[in-house]
């Protein structure tokens, strides 16, 4: 597949894509994969989104990533998650985000969690809140965490609340002080809470 050009690939019917192995697309160059059309991605199988190489998949454009079926989102890897960028995670629909197996959620790099936006971040299910590491936590910008609703920050590992810094509580509002739970709110370091305004 590797000696195939792109227009060679483009030209390849939809059928003949979904024909294609493991090993054929994990050959694919990141050129090759870049040029590839959206409906031609969705026409290969699960498996061979999942053979996609980390560089491919890092190579794809935000028009490509947008077309993915929930279902091709889900085969990927959380190698292949943590290979995209800023721009391509940013670029997820809020359904797209939501999508990802909670595995790639916890596999996504800090910079691309702080790149995500508030209505992404919003729309995120209990299951992949919940799956944010404590790195991914501590990189949430101040933006991101003051648009968290009380019951988001309820639904994050309280280890993750316990990861939050002082510039980020600083910037919680009062209603998300006052809605979250004991659990939670006896997570977070006493010397943090006292260094929180409590914003309205």
């Amino acid at each position: 597949m590797a000696g195939l050009s792109s227009t060679q690939l483009n030209a390849l019917s939809t059928t003949n894509l979904g024909a294609l192995t493991t090993t054929q697309v994990s050959g694919l160059s990141t050129t090759q994969a870049a040029n590839l059309s959206s409906t031609q991605l969705n026409a290969l199988q699960t498996s061979d989104v999942a053979a996609l190489s980390t560089a491919a998949v890092a190579s794809l454009s935000s028009t490509q990533l947008n077309a993915l079926t929930s279902t091709n989102l889900q085969a990927l890897s959380t190698a292949q998650a943590a290979a995209l960028s800023t721009t391509q995670a940013a670029n997820l629909s809020s359904t797209q985000l939501d999508a990802l197996q909670t595995s790639d959620v916890a596999a996504l790099s800090t910079a691309a969690v702080a790149s995500l936006t508030t209505t992404q971040l919003n729309a995120l299910g209990s299951t992949n809140l919940g799956a944010f590491s404590t790195a991914q936590v501590a990189k949430l910008t101040t933006t991101q965490v003051a648009a968290l609703t009380s019951t988001q920050l309820n639904l994050m590992q309280t280890s993750d609340v316990a990861a939050l810094t002082t510039t980020q509580v600083s910037s919680l509002t009062s209603t998300q002080l006052n809605g979250l739970d004991s659990t939670h709110r006896g997570r977070c370091p006493p010397r943090r809470w006292r260094a929180s305004p409590a914003r309205s």
